[in-house]
């Protein structure tokens, strides 16, 4: 069966955010652990990631300039090479972060008909190996630049984060027949709020202190996976 096909059956889609909604932490700290183990990133990688990350929680950050700057390092680096990596880095740091209430609303909104989708402003190569975990065919994501098989260190517009989420959704939407008013969203974060009102069931998860803020004066139903 082809994702086409799979998508056309439901007519409405389950979306998931990937970072403290699907997994339980912020896959990108978990990322530069790994790093840090593997001799590969220090004490300077660790204070400037940290500082995106609490921009990120709080909701301030300039999205744009800190995926540009992130992705610096992976100019001239092999795309399937860094693909191997993830998959290895899937397995040993983040798989074990991946809820079981998170697995069990993906399955349950497969038998009640929806098309699960991941929709993440991270990218295809630590995306991946989750959604396959999790039988999930659908990626919506930031796309890395590719050339000659490596990275230029730059990213596809639109970057997928805060009103790029939409546009990409929509465009998927429209290409799968899919109703986002029927359809829902699951995510943590206040920058999701483009999305969130997009869709016909908003469902918060793990929110940030925003988010959380935003859900509760719209009544908008708060879930806390862990």
């Amino acid at each position: 069966m082809t994702p086409s096909t799979t998508a056309r059956s439901g007519h409405r889609a389950a979306f998931f955010d990937m970072d403290r909604t699907l997994v339980r932490v912020n896959t990108g700290n978990l990322y530069l652990s790994w790093r840090m183990k593997r001799g590969q990133a220090g004490m300077r990688d660790y204070l400037r990631v940290s500082g995106w990350m609490l921009q990120y929680t709080l909701g301030i950050v300039d999205a744009p300039r800190v995926t540009a700057l992130a992705l610096r390092g992976l100019a001239g680096i092999e795309e399937e090479a860094f693909r191997d990596e993830c998959r290895e880095w899937y397995g040993a740091m983040v798989r074990a972060h991946v809820t079981e209430r998170a697995r069990a609303a993906v399955v349950a909104r497969r038998q009640a008909g929806y098309v699960p989708v991941i929709l993440s402003a991270s990218t295809p190569y630590a995306i991946g190996p989750l959604a396959r975990d999790l039988g999930i065919e659908h990626i919506l994501c930031t796309r890395l630049e590719v050339k000659d098989g490596r990275f230029t260190g730059a990213y596809e517009d639109p970057l997928v984060y805060g009103a790029g989420k939409v546009t990409v959704a929509e465009r998927w939407a429209r290409e799968h027949q899919i109703d986002l008013a029927a359809s829902t969203f699951y995510t943590d974060s206040v920058s999701d709020l483009p999305m969130l009102e997009r869709v016909g069931e908003p469902r918060v998860i793990n929110p940030d202190p925003r988010l959380r803020m935003r859900a509760l004066v719209r009544g908008w139903p708060v879930e806390h996976w862990t």
